[in-house]
């Protein structure tokens, strides 16, 4: 059951709303002065306070109550406060409530209004330390992960992407194929260099090939090199990727784009370690950990007969996905800060256009998109104009939100309004009062 304080010498104030509380649920403790008031803080666990703001009598100036409300906001700074007073002064008001009182009442109160800013105030109060101590957890995870495992120096901040790092780290030193998969420029290659960091191979080579990046007739030459007149300009005798990377980690990026004759020698190098260079038929024998990626749809391709499914076995022994970067958005913000250069900051309508932008590029986007505003910003602050970004200048207009978006705010921050306003740039009350208007549920 939640608690509220009550700090007033009244008693007959402190009666009504001890009675009013209990037939509602909420407990409810009392203190007649300043002082009491503070010691039973200190020893009792409280999720909201009432104080009035005159304690001696003949006294209207609120002083009293202004004093206590500031040691109460220095020793509790996210504990609410109502201030609760038959001598209204509306200067005192306005200069509480940015000072961070909850809300300014007048005696006498109206109930049900007073319920519903107290019920109001204590769910948030519950919602703000569960997301407290559940950012804690993941800063404690971080931490761990950090100090256990290299990590290259990955930035990140997202629940998601540390799914994706625990089990990179978990197991980076079993000496099985793993199958990265992703959209593009997500940063796959990022995983698998974090991979062979924490492996048994560590210390040999780490190479990588994008099987995209070539001409099909290529691909397999620079997989398992070639002999002197293998192919038209084949001068010399060359090694191929898995002979530069024996004892050591080969990354194939873009794996679906290998053709079948590359995926049949690929298969065989993978059960029993040989292969031949083209234009050979000496074997070669090697010891490769090998990484892949690919952003494709492979079972649609094994239908469809272009991909091996036998070779997918082998591939995806272990296999991690890497979401958007649009489904990690913790991450959006950190990379940000980290891609900005010649003493940038960023606007905070800028950080907010950032996190709502859908990013089809991923991390590349995110890192083009940074580095282009760096050079045409013509203040030290970065504005959303400076981004280059579609719908930009909608987010410089501040548009008051629809409905579709304070229901994506709302599911984005778990249904906390203080989160999903902070998103918005609302502050609570006038998400509230939004919410009521286009007939979004509280509770949503």
């Amino acid at each position: 059951m939640p608690t509220v304080l009550i700090i007033d010498d009244n008693a007959t104030v402190a009666v009504a709303l001890e009675v009013l509380f209990s037939l509602h649920d909420i407990d409810a403790v009392c203190a007649t002065s300043p002082e009491q008031g503070l010691a039973m803080l200190e020893h009792q666990a409280v999720d909201l306070v009432i104080q009035d703001m005159n304690f001696t009598a003949d006294t209207t100036s609120g002083d009293e109550g202004r004093a206590l409300f500031t040691e109460i906001r220095k020793l509790y700074p996210d504990l609410p406060v109502i201030l609760l007073t038959a001598w209204t002064h509306l200067d005192a008001a306005v200069e509480l409530i940015r000072s961070g009182a909850a809300d300014y009442l007048g005696k006498p109160w109206n109930d049900q209004k007073l319920l519903t800013t107290v019920r109001n105030l204590i769910e948030l109060g519950q919602s703000n330390r569960a997301l407290q101590q559940r950012l804690q957890r993941e800063r404690k995870q971080k931490r761990e992960l950090e100090q256990k495992f290299n990590l290259c120096n990955l930035v990140w901040n997202d629940a998601a992407t540390e799914r994706v790092l625990g089990m990179a780290c978990q197991v980076a030193r079993a000496d099985v194929p793993v199958l990265i998969t992703g959209p593009n420029g997500a940063g796959k290659e990022r995983i698998a260099e974090i991979i062979q960091a924490n492996s048994s191979v560590k210390d040999g080579p780490f190479v990588v090939l994008n099987c995209g990046a070539l001409p099909a007739e290529l691909i397999e030459a620079e997989l398992f090199g070639a002999e002197a007149g293998a192919y038209t300009g084949a001068s010399k005798a060359r090694e191929g990727k898995f002979e530069a990377a024996d004892g050591g980690t080969l990354f194939l990026d873009e794996i679906g784009n290998l053709p079948l004759a590359g995926q049949m020698k690929l298969l065989r190098v993978l059960e029993t370690g040989r292969f031949e260079r083209l234009g050979s038929n000496k074997e070669r024998q090697v010891k490769v950990r090998v990484l892949s990626a690919t952003n494709a749809d492979l079972p649609a391709m094994i239908k469809a007969g272009s991909f091996r499914q036998d070779l997918l076995y082998r591939l995806n022994v272990i296999e991690l996905h890497l979401p958007t970067l649009a489904e990690r958005t913790g991450d959006i913000l950190p990379l940000a800060e980290y891609f900005l250069n010649n003493g940038k900051t960023l606007h905070p309508s800028t950080a907010s256009a950032l996190v709502q932008y859908a990013w089809p590029g991923n991390v590349r986007e995110l890192k083009n998109v940074m580095q282009r505003a760096c050079l045409l910003a013509a203040k030290t602050e970065i504005m959303p104009t400076d981004l280059g970004l579609p719908l930009a200048n909608s987010w410089v207009n501040e548009q008051e939100p629809d409905k579709e978006a304070i229901e994506r705010a709302l599911q984005k921050a778990h249904g906390v309004v203080a989160q999903a306003a902070a998103e918005l740039g609302l502050s609570r009350q006038a998400l509230y009062r939004r919410m009521d208007r286009l007939g979004i549920s509280r509770s949503a």
